[in-house]
């Protein structure tokens, strides 16, 4: 009993999709984007753990040699060649090690598919959402429309989270290329989902474009990233990613329901 309780408290791995109390980090990846910007982030940091190593050396070696108490005669350093060519070109191949993979991950971040799978167009209001399929939009009497509104706190059910679970969820199948087309209906809004590594901007008078390929199954929450006026902090996102066949079956239920 005893190992089994230490099993599920320590062995027991939980995918983060979703913000936490005190969170270190970012969310758990669920795209093959996100999982690029979260290595990216360690690569930097340890370049960043290369220079504060380096000049907290510095540091404590001036503090030392310019100390009068433990050296009252300290060094003269005036000029030195290998120094100062040192600290010109060790930052610049620094910096050159962080842009080549930056520039990649921005680069495939601004990519949009030419023939995606399925293409959804999300709708900012105030202060809710409206999801377009416009691939299976056959007719004005057939489409795949509905609108996301958040549970309000205090009408939650067991399991879900405060302030960011929505009425109906936006439904995708897993490890199938999406396109969102994002735009607002009266103010500026965003489409954020952190685990995606998503963070499109609503801007009136336009459609923004993105891509996202979600590479397992699970509940990804997000929120509008972008003030949109009151209450702007009660309009969630949250993404459902599911199995193709479940996907055909939500498809066809939708459909039905919506021409009934």
């Amino acid at each position: 009993m005893i190992l089994r309780s230490l099993e599920c408290r320590f062995l027991t791995i939980a995918l983060c999709d979703a913000a936490e109390p005190w969170q270190l980090g970012s969310q758990d990846a669920a795209t093959p984007m996100m999982q690029g910007i979260i290595d990216l982030h360690h690569d930097i940091f340890f370049f960043l753990i290369l220079i504060l190593v380096f000049v907290s050396r510095m540091l404590v070696r001036a503090l030392w040699h310019f100390n009068e108490q433990t050296n009252p005669i300290p060094q003269r350093i005036v000029h030195g060649t290998t120094i100062e060519i040192i600290r010109t070109i060790f930052p610049s191949v620094i910096l050159l090690f962080i842009a080549i993979p930056s520039f990649a991950l921005l680069y495939s971040m601004d990519g949009v598919l030419v023939d995606p799978a399925i293409t959804i167009k999300a709708i900012g209001h105030q202060w809710y959402r409206p999801y377009e399929y416009s691939d299976y939009n056959s007719s004005d009497e057939q489409s795949l429309t509905f609108d996301s509104y958040t549970i309000p706190e205090d009408d939650p059910e067991l399991g879900q989270s405060r302030l960011l679970e929505v009425d109906n969820r936006v439904v995708v199948p897993a490890k199938t290329h999406l396109r969102m087309i994002v735009t607002p209906a009266d103010v500026p809004h965003s489409w954020a989902v952190p685990s995606s590594g998503v963070k499109c901007d609503a801007v009136p008078g336009r459609s923004n474009l993105t891509s996202i390929s979600v590479q397992r199954e699970g509940v990804y929450y997000g929120q509008c990233s972008e003030i949109c006026g009151t209450n702007h902090a009660f309009t969630p996102i949250v993404v459902e990613a599911v199995t193709l066949k479940d996907y055909a079956d939500w498809v066809s239920n939708q459909l039905i329901l919506q021409t009934n």
